[in-house]
């Protein structure tokens, strides 16, 4: 029996997971969050492992607060390359599994053609940079891990740009949402199921995935301009949304322009079938309305 911890359960990514949880009955599933176990914490964390009998993690725990981490760099640090090394350590005394979620802003946005996982990585901000440093201490462990990074994520649960539109959208005559921002929203069920779907096909086929990367979103490419324009739509909302530009919209953190992620070797490797963005964004609408 896989014992599975989920870390940062609570999240939207492990909010999915529980949902889904039963469909995979040869798993003993774990869902720790704050303040009932925090990754920071190494002695606490290799305590509850151990004791736990715990030989695989889904880690789902992250400082994504991207413009507040310009801010609070230390708590990023601490929470999205500290926290993973910890998980890492742990692992490695129980010779467990990782599967790890990172982000596509390890890239700084100025490709025009959708990122491999082989692409050099440059992160514009401390979100970026501090994730990376958490993919690097995965990379670079002998455990037998994967690192899948995604992009534009959101969920019936949690905080997020289509529940946030959803929100403006019924108190809002119009709307400026960026335009020359590219990239794939990622509904989160669909992000648990792939996750969930490669532990089952390495159990089954006895695989060893370390040090591999792997990028996952939905199909297909999208500004936020568009993103938004769907969510309107889906949600019978009559809010205008115009397209404005990046400039006219100052954030703290700088903002990738271009972050699709290229998915042929999750789908080869895993034969995984991944839904095209707009069905399954209408798929979180329906959820979120009924």
């Amino acid at each position: 029996m896989m014992n599975i911890l989920i870390t940062g359960s609570n999240g939207q990514l492990g909010s999915e997971i529980k949902d889904i949880a039963n469909n995979y009955t040869d798993f003993n599933f774990i869902f720790k969050d704050l303040p009932d176990l925090d990754i920071c914490n190494y002695n606490e964390l290799e305590r509850f492992i151990t004791e736990g009998k715990i030989n695989t993690i889904i880690n789902c725990a992250a400082y994504t607060a991207v413009d507040k981490a310009e801010e609070d760099k230390e708590i990023s640090q601490k929470v999205n390359a500290t926290g993973v090394l910890n998980l890492v350590k742990a692992l490695e005394k129980v010779n467990g599994k990782l599967i790890h979620i990172s982000t596509d802003y390890v890239f700084n946005g100025n490709s025009f053609l959708p990122y491999q996982e082989s692409d050099i990585v440059s992160p514009i901000g401390v979100y970026g940079q501090t994730k990376r440093e958490g993919e690097l201490a995965v990379l670079n462990s002998s455990i037998d891990a994967i690192v899948i990074r995604t992009s534009w994520l959101y969920s019936s649960y949690g905080n997020n740009f289509v529940k946030t539109m959803l929100r403006l959208g019924e108190t809002k005559e119009e709307l400026g949402v960026i335009f020359d921002q590219v990239g794939t929203p990622t509904y989160a069920k669909d992000l648990a199921s792939t996750c969930l779907e490669i532990l089952s096909c390495c159990k089954e086929n006895n695989i060893n995935s370390n040090g591999k990367v792997y990028h996952f979103s939905n199909e297909g490419v999208a500004s936020w301009y568009d993103f938004a324009i769907a969510i309107m739509a889906l949600g019978n909302l009559d809010c205008k949304v115009k397209p404005i530009e990046t400039k006219d919209y100052p954030t703290l953190a700088k903002r990738p322009h271009f972050s699709v992620l290229n998915k042929s070797k999750i789908k080869n490797d895993f034969n995984i079938s991944i839904p095209f963005w707009k069905d399954s964004l209408e798929a979180c609408i329906f959820k979120l309305k009924n």
